[in-house]
């Protein structure tokens, strides 16, 4: 299960940046342990994608992260560029994926059963 995706402001550069959570930040500053440490651990996606954001990683940052899912950016992404919420963000990032797929798959579809793709995509 997802994590929920930290809430993003606008940095004095004016690009986004995740809120950061000042407890995390002051636990990697002062608990001993640094980010090539943590690297080193056994962690989910789930949860390394959310400490970037909790610890105030910048949207374009996250995105380049080796960890972060297309879809977890996509929908971040999608959040600081229309203020919407999460869930807005999520469902027009899947509906926008099903778009794409229904499209994608017109044609093989359509050779496999033998019909024409203009009778496929009345329901597109």
């Amino acid at each position: 299960m997802n994590h929920p995706i930290q809430s993003l402001e606008a940095d004095e550069q004016h690009s986004f940046r995740f809120k950061q959570n000042k407890i995390v930040t002051h636990l990697l500053d002062h608990g001993g342990i640094d980010m090539n440490a943590l690297a080193m651990l056994e962690f989910s996606v789930e949860d390394r994608e959310q400490f970037a954001q909790l610890i105030g990683y910048s949207l374009a940052g996250f995105g380049e992260l080796s960890y972060v899912r297309a879809d977890t950016y996509a929908v971040a992404a999608t959040m600081a560029g229309t203020g919407q919420t999460e869930v807005e963000s999520r469902i027009a990032y899947l509906e926008a994926e099903l778009k794409a797929l229904r499209a994608a798959m017109l044609e093989p579809v359509s050779r496999l059963y033998g019909i024409h793709p203009h009778d496929l995509t009345s329901s597109i």
